[in-house]
């Protein structure tokens, strides 16, 4: 009977990976579209979704204005700062027709939640986090309604939005490329998917950039003047302290396109993408741990080696964007032109000696403690309880002064673990120190508590 079971799992098996190799061909990685993912079928928990049930009780409503429809109190809505706004001018976007360097489309940001308006669009764009099902992408309409619709995306944004570039899952991208004067990008030129790694001089083609940098060069600001040559004048794009003299920003809520902002957004999309990865191949691998332990009467509690290693993976991953492994080091001081460097620094919690994870250095790195903020947010919170447990334990042991616990970490008291030698002792110290008086799961698993589930 065992190995009926065996032989039924296994033909299971194989019918999942057909489907998968056949339904996403381009990325493979995942079936998303099946269980335990299913993606397009779940029901959305998220911060579109709860606010579309207020809306629909009465509870909330959207004001329309007639300069930007409902884009002013939907950022309102959502808690999101005008002072996150950038500028984008490539043709991007799915409404690439109506953008341009003369009417870029503007991007907004918080924590979880991104928002796309174009002049003259027909939709607003969105996208937010959701704790099962990773990056889940709307639409609302730019006409007035009674009570305005949140659409989710039946698989148009996917086209973009799933493949090597969002590490295979449903997530965000940053892409820098050389810009026609149409903005339409030379693509026989490559493109670049930014984050905090990337070289300064690939960033932000085809994007408005306003503050000052330095000696430092970007790909921002400029278009490439000859339509067959992929040339762009980085001198001319270079410390624009505003944009007054390249675009006309009247028909936007703020006149800035904010480095500052634009070096947190690379950062938080890939943070995002990788929380949802680690996510994914968890569900996805304890789902066929389950399966297994059921065909085969085992311990349901039982974890392969093939799971341990595929979840440590994920968490390895997780943590190397954490911890900003391999983060671009500033050579001359970074200064925005908007108020977004100092609203960004005072949210988020302090320590007894007021430090914390969205303190701006600026000179020689994004963050003056490196370890990414977004270890508070609901996405991160939500990741099942034993990852999330995997994860603490991991960054605890990196982060610590002592000699490891893990035998499969290696470091002295002086010496960080492989990969993460970016970290002086002090930033271990002081994010170490931060974390366990601001974060209490943390702290629970520093002094060897255990995570409820």
């Amino acid at each position: 009977r065992m190995m009926t079971q065996l032989r039924l799992l296994a033909l299971a098996c194989c019918a999942t990976v057909v489907h998968a190799c056949q339904s996403q061909a381009a990325w493979a990685q995942f079936d998303f579209e099946a269980a335990p993912i299913s993606y397009s079928t779940a029901t959305p928990d998220n911060r579109i979704s709860r606010l579309q049930a207020d809306i629909d009780s009465g509870e909330k409503t959207l004001k329309f204005g007639e300069r930007n429809g409902y884009l002013a109190d939907l950022l309102s809505a959502l808690d999101i700062s005008l002072e996150s706004q950038m500028l984008v001018f490539s043709q991007t976007s799915f409404q690439l027709r109506k953008i341009s360097p003369q009417q870029p489309r503007a991007l907004y940001f918080n924590d979880d939640t991104y928002i796309g308006w174009v002049q003259q669009g027909d939709v607003i764009e969105v996208a937010t986090t959701d704790a099962k099902l990773g990056c889940v992408f709307y639409t609302l309409d730019l006409e007035p309604q009674d009570s305005p619709k949140f659409k989710r995306d039946q698989g148009n944004c996917l086209t973009c939005h799933i493949s090597a570039r969002t590490q295979g899952v449903p997530g965000l991208m940053v892409r820098s490329v050389f810009p026609s004067r149409s903005g339409i990008p030379l693509f026989g030129a490559g493109t670049f998917n930014t984050d905090q790694a990337s070289p300064f001089e690939q960033r932000w083609g085809g994007w408005y950039v306003s503050g000052t940098h330095g000696s430092l060069r970007h790909m921002g600001n400029v278009i490439c003047q000859a339509r067959d040559r992929a040339e762009l004048d980085r001198e001319a794009g270079a410390n624009r302290a505003d944009l007054k003299d390249i675009v006309n920003t009247d028909p936007y809520l703020t006149s800035h396109s904010d480095i500052v902002a634009l070096m947190v957004h690379e950062h938080q999309t890939q943070m995002h993408n990788m929380i949802t990865l680690a996510n994914y191949e968890y569900t996805m691998a304890t789902h066929y741990d389950k399966l297994m332990n059921e065909a085969m009467k085992r311990d349901p509690s039982y974890e392969s080696e093939s799971t341990a290693r595929r979840i440590d993976a994920a968490c390895d991953k997780l943590l190397r964007q954490l911890l900003f492994c391999n983060e671009f080091k500033l050579t001359d001081p970074i200064k925005g032109s908007s108020k977004f460097t100092e609203s960004f620094a005072v949210q988020g919690p302090i320590d007894e000696h007021g430090r914390g994870l969205r303190q701006f250095d600026l000179n020689t790195r994004i963050f003056k403690y490196p370890c990414s903020y977004l270890i508070y947010s609901p996405f991160f919170d939500q990741l099942p309880a034993p990852l999330r447990s995997r994860v603490y334990t991991k960054l605890a042991e990196i982060l610590s002064t002592e000699p490891p616990q893990s035998k499969e970490l290696t470091g002295t008291k002086k010496t960080p673990p492989d990969g993460f030698a970016h970290l002086s002792l002090n930033d271990r110290v002081a994010i170490r120190e931060i974390l366990v008086a601001t974060k209490p799961e943390f702290s629970a698993v520093v002094n060897r508590g255990q995570l409820a589930n």
